[in-house]
């Protein structure tokens, strides 16, 4: 699969990666032996790159994952996690002693003695503008507890302040055909300051793959049932931001332009995949088969610039209006 820096990490990852919310909690349950799977078929079709947070059932992915990797410890994976939810979201958190203490926690979880990417995981707006903050982290690199640091972010202005500090190695944003503004905005400036882009939630919360009707229901647990209103935190982590009505017809419209030999879902994938400025997509996977599926969208020809147009029409003429002027 190719491969492509992640910014300032000076690392190279593979350009689908997994995210693995999944794995850990808020989709429902999954098993540990098929979490395990998961991360083995990912692996198999040449992913390099895990994306994990403290917080995903309180440290279960992270745990599932450095299992995984002292059983496999030839994957040759990079591990990403994310720090600071656990935590109330009070800038006054953020600072060096309880760094230290959550990424202990995960290097613990991971069995790891350096992080290689820690993340601020969409902290409060004025944390990513603090330049203690940073420094902070910059301590975390000194003392070797990470060998990088990033930034996850719900908005294109958190994402634009951050890259300004120059220790940050990457930032990870919702970027999916319901999700354009950070190519406006944020993916040049990145690029030009040399920091790596992650692009989440590329699947608008599983709307991109075509399978939801109105009709559709979730379980219980699972925060596209419970948060589609950003009841339980930001409500653009659901469903992008965008109405499920209003999704379920525009993903049908969207489905229609996938190429013969590709789900609408390795569509979405493969549209992120050449956005430049990309290092890699994190789409996440509760089976062997999907984590397959998702690898296969890098081997996908590039899509076409009427293809590339057409989603751009669609989004302007059906999403625009409910999650441009928000994030």
């Amino acid at each position: 699969m190719e491969q492509r820096l992640l910014g300032r990490t000076g690392r190279s990852v593979s350009v689908v990666g997994l995210g693995t919310w999944q794995l850990g909690a808020d989709w429902g349950a999954v098993r540990e032996e098929d979490a395990l799977d998961v991360l083995d078929a990912a692996v198999e079709e040449g992913v390099t790159f895990f994306d994990t947070a403290d917080v995903y059932g309180d440290g279960r992915s992270e745990q599932l994952i450095g299992r995984y990797l002292r059983e496999r410890p030839d994957a040759g994976v990079f591990v990403a996690t994310k720090m600071g939810r656990r935590a109330e979201q009070s800038p006054e958190n953020y600072v060096l002693d309880n760094f230290r203490s959550w990424t202990d926690r995960s290097r613990e979880n991971l069995g790891v003695d350096t992080l290689d990417l820690v993340q601020l995981h969409c902290p409060p707006s004025s944390v990513h503008s603090s330049g203690a903050v940073f420094d902070a982290l910059d301590t975390l690199v000194a003392e070797k507890r990470i060998a990088a640091y990033g930034v996850s972010v719900e908005t294109c202005a958190e994402a634009l302040a951050a890259i300004t500090h120059p220790g940050t190695a990457s930032v990870q944003i919702i970027l999916n055909p319901f999700r354009l503004k950070p190519l406006e905005e944020v993916l040049g400036a990145a690029a030009e300051a040399g920091v790596g882009i992650i692009a989440r939630v590329p699947l608008a919360s599983g709307l991109l793959s075509g399978k939801y009707t109105e009709e559709t229901v979730f379980a219980g647990d699972d925060h596209r049932t419970y948060n589609r209103h950003g009841e339980a935190f930001d409500q653009g982590e659901t469903f992008s931001g965008v109405g499920f009505r209003t999704g379920v017809e525009a993903a049908a419209e969207f489905a229609a332009l996938a190429p013969d030999g590709a789900t609408p879902a390795q569509t979405a994938l493969r549209w992120i995949i050449q956005q430049p400025g990309v290092s890699s997509v994190i789409p996440g996977a509760r089976s062997a088969e999907q984590a397959r599926a998702n690898a296969a969208a890098a081997a996908l020809p590039a899509l076409p610039e009427a293809t590339l147009g057409s989603v751009r029409k669609l989004y302007d003429e059906r999403i625009r209006a409910q999650v441009h002027h928000r994030w």
